[in-house]
Parts: structure tokens; C-alpha cells; sequence
């Protein structure tokens, strides 16, 4: 009996459809991208409930017929190429003629579209592959295409999606990786019936101002200083942060052609142009465009096209970083020095003096073991061993264990603070150095995380409410943390689409200002891809504890570092922070006595 046999479409669609449409970001990735190729000025895009239920574009670009209409939703059908050798003159979005076909096999889908020369348009709606209905329609010129119920006949990949709000938020993501490169087309965001994003045609600058700073201030893109190569294998354009203005938090972007794309090689080649510039927990920002033959790349190798095979990227790399020294250089922000000033400098010339040779003067009988030297001339040494009796014994080693610290131990011994930063206090097995900053961070964390889980955060509430302006990734990101910042003890209100007012603060925070520590969590929380409440309140925790706990550098009394340290040795993980940072080191016996 054979046991090979041809699977039907319906099901080879699905299959397919789990490359190309993973998420709902996925699918607005592909809808906009081919708006794109029709040659709109004009996308709107709707979404609800993250995507989950809804997600809508609308075009003004040139539609389609009554049979492309049909013949689109076919896979491998496409406008884009006609055979192999167009792989490598691409200069469209789209072009392998698998997406509709992947949505709707995944989807319940509707389309209307029609050309400017046609009276009538198309209306064309699919249920998962299945062709519900056909039928001419009125509607404007451009395409309008509902994606609906995403992943309905794929229960185990839609019960994998992530919350509305991380879902809102990688819809967000892949929505810049467009609009950043398109600024001669006016894009508009809704979300359950709020515009999130209206971007209305401009330059390159006022796009990424409007998506990450104030459109109005300009004060996000004039931290940016411009770059421009022309050579005849690529040109480089586009705009990088100056060093004082980078941040932890990056933004860095990198298109060619038209299209947004991942590099990790021409991103060190930017890193590399800001050697020296920067502290090593600062990255540079940037939003740089190539423009190169598309012969000299190949996009064909990953579904997503974000991963881009360059023909010569040795050379490009250097392009690159030569680029971006270039222009940090021009204002003056990597001064050069010239050394040589011969002809533009008159430097008198001393007449020569006379110069003796020094005396040195020997004491042939001195002897560094027998005398204190010429300040204690009179004073041997004898005895000098009985100065550090008892320092330098061998401690017991009956009890070598993984327990440093006992609180009991801690309550009786002598503690020291040394140079602001550490507390140091002796053990069976050597001396304890505790690193304070980290050690009250730990503590601090072990509390906030406590008081998250019982929601019992005291508030302290603000005679003068501050005001907290975020891009709406972020305004998506704090909408999701909001109970849980409430439950530490801030009083939030949204003020606008873009603002809240932080009318209370956690108590621990005393007169410090919210903003960088509400900025902190956002941020922590976005590197560290925090998607579950326990991964965000962690982050939510350490980000109040490190704000909160006393800093390197300030005086403690003795009952100050004893309570410190007290608390710290009662917690389970008393030797690392939450982060991995090390608390507690201990210099051994051998260690010590090594040294001399």
C-alpha cells in the first residue's frame, strides 16, 4: 500500500502559514508592506484587541481587477517578478506571492478593491482557504482588506499569543520598521477607536521625531548629527547620536532599499566608530539608509526579509564606520590634534646653561631589618613580630561551608566600612567584603517584591504632580504595568495619548523625582522582553531597589552596615542580586596570608 500521498492545499496553506504569519505583527508586516508596492500615499491601519479580533488596512493606491483580486489570495501568484533572474533586481516589498495566501488559510478574510478606470470595485471574502463569496462592489480606489479572527482554525497557535499588550506592542515595532522609511507616505494607527500613531507626510527627521520624540520640539532629533556617503558601491545616509545624548536604552535602525533590516556585522562597525566614546552601558542610537545595486544583495533568505546577504560587506563595513567618525568628527565632537606645528609656531630657543652632574650620597651600613630608618634613628625593630600576634593565625577550619554569614555571627563581630563601598567583617574562613550598594539593593528587592505580591505598597502623595511624555510603545508597555505600579504605591493618570500625571510615588522613594525610576522600569522591562506579570514585577522590584538603596560612597555607622547586613543574610540568595551582580566575596586565610 502507498503510504505517500499529496497533502490538500487547505492544510499545505497552514503549514506555510506558520512561517510567514506568526503573530498578528506579522500579518500587518505583510499587508502594509504590499499597500506599499500599489503605490499608496495613504495607509490607515485598525486593529482590535491587539489584532486578535481585527486588523485592517486601507490604501489609496492602484487596486485591482476583478481576476487579480481572485488570483491574489492564490499562493505563488504576485506582480512582482515573472521569473528567477527578477530575485536580483528586487526593489519591491513583497515578491514571493505567499502572504494572502498564508492569511487566509489562517484567517477569516475580506477585501474590497478597485481601480481608478474601473466603475465598480471587487468584493472577495475567504474563511480559511474556503472562497465564501465573490461579487462586484462600490468602494473607493485602493484596497481595503479586514483580517479577522487570526488564527481561528489554529487553536494551539493563537492560545501561544502573548498578551493584548505585548502583542500591541510587537504591532507597534513592526509598524515603525515601515513608517521609518516611508515619510512621503501619511500613515495613520488605530487601536480599539484611539489613534496611537497619525504621521502625516515630511522628512526623514520629522518622521522619527514624531515617532519617538515631540513633534513639536524637535528635541529627540537634535541630538542627532547627520551622515551622508556617496561611493559608487553603496551610499550611506542618515543620522547618529551624539556621545553625550546616548542612552541605555537604543534606538538603532538600520534600512536598505526601502526595507528595514538586521545587521549584527554593520553594527559593530558603529559601535567601533564610537570607540572610546562611550561607557560600556551605553549604546549609541542611530537611523542609517542604505541605497546599493540590488545585484549586490540578497533578500531571498529568510521569510521575514530582515536578514540581508551583502555581496561585498567587508567593504561596506568600513564605509560604514568611516561614515559615522565622519561626521561625529565634523562637529567636533572627536576633535583630531596635530602634532605637527613646525612653521606655524615660533618657539624661542633658551640659551644652554651649564649642567653638574647630582651627588648621590650612599649609607653602605644601612640595614632596613636592624633600623627604623633616619626618622626613628634610635628605635630597633626588635620585637616588631608581637605587633600583629593573633592577626595572622590560622582560623579554624572545622566549619568550611557555603555559609559565609550567620545572622548570629553578625550580631557579635566587628564591622568596617572600607572606601564608602564595602563593608568588611571577619568569618571562620577568611574576611568578608559585602559590596553595601548591592547588598541594601538585595534587601530593598526582596521587600518591593513582597509588597507586589500583597499589594500592600505604601503611597506618598505629591504636592506638585509630575509629568511623565512617553513614544506609545512605551504608552502600550505602562498601560500593561499599571496595576502593578499601583500596587507598589504610584498614582497615575493618563493626561493625553502621550502623558501621565504621577500624582503619588512609593514611599521609599521619599523626595527623589519618578520620572527616571518609571523611565528605568520601562526600560529594563523592554531589553529584558519581560512578557509575564512575574518577569515585569521583577523588573518593576529591582529597578525601585536600585533606585532606593543607599549609594556607593556614603559614611555608614556600625548599626547601619550591622542592620544591612542582618537583613541580607536572611534572605535565601544572599550572595548574588536578582540580576547576577555579585554581593558577598570572601579573601580566604590562603588568600592572605599568600600575600605576605
Amino acid at each position: 500500500m502507498d503510504i505517500i500521498h499529496l497533502l490538500p492545499d487547505s492544510v499545505a496553506n497552514q503549514i506555510a502559514a506558520g512561517e510567514v504569519i506568526q503573530r498578528p505583527a506579522s500579518c500587518l508586516k505583510e499587508l502594509v508592506e504590499n499597500s506599499l508596492d500599489a503605490g499608496a500615499t495613504r495607509i490607515q491601519v485598525i486593529v482590535r484587541d491587539a489584532g486578535r479580533t481585527l486588523l485592517q488596512v486601507i490604501d489609496d493606491g492602484i487596486g485591482m481587477s476583478e481576476m487579480d483580486a481572485r488570483l491574489a489570495f492564490e499562493r505563488h501568484a504576485t506582480s512582482k517578478i515573472r521569473e528567477a533572474q527578477d530575485l536580483f533586481s528586487l526593489r519591491t516589498m513583497g515578491f514571493r506571492g505567499e502572504a494572502l495566501a498564508s492569511i487566509c488559510a489562517v484567517a477569516q478574510v475580506e477585501m474590497t478593491t478597485r481601480r481608478a478606470e474601473d466603475e465598480t470595485g471587487t468584493l472577495i471574502e475567504i474563511h480559511g482557504s474556503d472562497v465564501i463569496r465573490q461579487e462586484p462592489c462600490s468602494c473607493p480606489v485602493g484596497t481595503n482588506i479586514k483580517v479577522s479572527n487570526l488564527f481561528f482554525n489554529v487553536p494551539v497557535r493563537r492560545k501561544f499569543l502573548k498578551t493584548d499588550q505585548t502583542e500591541l506592542r510587537n504591532l507597534l515595532t513592526e509598524f515603525y520598521h515601515i513608517v521609518l522609511v516611508y515619510p512621503k507616505v501619511s500613515f495613520t494607527f488605530v487601536h480599539n477607536d484611539e489613534i496611537l500613531l497619525e504621521l502625516p507626510i515630511g522628512t526623514e527627521k520629522q518622521r522619527i521625531e514624531a515617532v519617538f520624540g515631540n513633534p513639536k520640539r524637535n528635541v529627540y532629533t537634535s541630538a542627532f548629527v547627520d551622515i551622508n556617503t556617496q561611493t559608487e558601491l553603496v551610499s550611506v545616509r542618515g543620522f547618529v547620536i551624539k556621545p553625550e545624548n546616548a542612552t541605555k536604552k537604543a534606538e538603532q535602525y538600520f534600512f536598505v532599499n526601502g526595507r528595514y533590516m538586521r545587521h549584527p556585522y554593520f553594527l559593530k562597525a558603529v559601535q567601533t566608530a564610537y570607540s572610546g566614546m562611550l561607557t560600556a552601558d551605553y549604546q549609541p542610537s542611530f537611523f542609517i539608509y542604505f541605497d546599493i545595486n540590488p545585484e549586490a544583495i540578497d533578500v531571498n533568505i529568510h521569510p521575514t526579509k530582515t536578514e540581508i546577504k551583502f555581496a561585498d560587506e567587508q567593504a561596506i563595513f568600513q564605509i560604514l564606520m568611516a561614515s559615522v567618525r565622519e561626521a561625529l568628527g565634523k562637529f567636533t565632537l572627536a576633535p583630531t590634534i596635530d602634532f605637527d606645528t613646525r612653521g606655524s609656531i615660533d618657539i624661542p630657543v633658551m640659551p644652554e646653561q651649564p649642567v653638574s652632574k647630582p651627588t648621590i650620597h650612599v649609607d653602605t651600613t644601612y640595614n632596613p631589618f636592624h633600623t627604623r630608618g633616619a626618622i626613628y634613628p634610635d628605635k630597633p625593630t626588635k620585637g616588631w613580630e608581637t605587633l600583629y600576634d593573633g592577626i595572622l593565625e590560622e582560623r579554624p577550619q572545622s566549619e568550611i561551608t557555603d555559609d559565609l554569614l550567620r545572622p548570629a555571627d553578625v550580631e557579635s563581630c566587628t564591622l568596617w566600612q572600607y572606601g564608602g563601598k564595602y563593608i568588611l567583617l571577619p568569618s571562620a574562613n577568611g574576611l568578608v567584603m559585602i559590596h553595601q550598594h548591592r547588598a541594601h539593593a538585595a534587601v530593598l528587592f526582596a521587600q518591593f517584591a513582597e509588597q507586589l505580591a500583597n499589594t500592600q505598597g505604601a503611597m506618598q502623595q505629591l504636592l506638585f504632580p509630575e509629568v511623565l511624555t512617553l513614544s506609545q510603545e512605551d504608552m502600550v508597555l505602562i498601560a500593561q504595568l499599571l496595576p502593578d505600579l499601583k500596587a507598589i504605591g504610584f498614582d497615575l493618570e493618563q493626561l493625553s495619548p502621550d502623558s501621565y500625571s504621577i500624582n503619588g510615588i512609593p514611599a521609599q522613594l521619599a523626595n527623589q523625582s519618578a520620572i527616571p525610576v518609571l523611565q528605568q522600569i520601562l526600560q529594563q522591562v523592554q531589553e529584558r522582553g519581560a512578557d509575564t506579570q512575574r518577569e515585569w514585577r521583577e523588573q518593576i522590584a529591582l529597578s525601585l531597589a536600585e533606585t532606593t538603596a543607599i549609594p556607593s560612597g556614603k559614611s555608614l555607622t556600625e548599626p547601619e552596615m550591622r542592620d544591612i547586613v542582618i537583613r541580607l543574610v536572611q534572605l535565601s540568595n544572599y550572595r548574588r542580586t536578582a540580576d547576577g551582580k555579585t554581593i558577598v566575596s570572601l579573601l580566604t586565610d590562603e588568600e592572605i596570608n599568600k600575600r605576605f
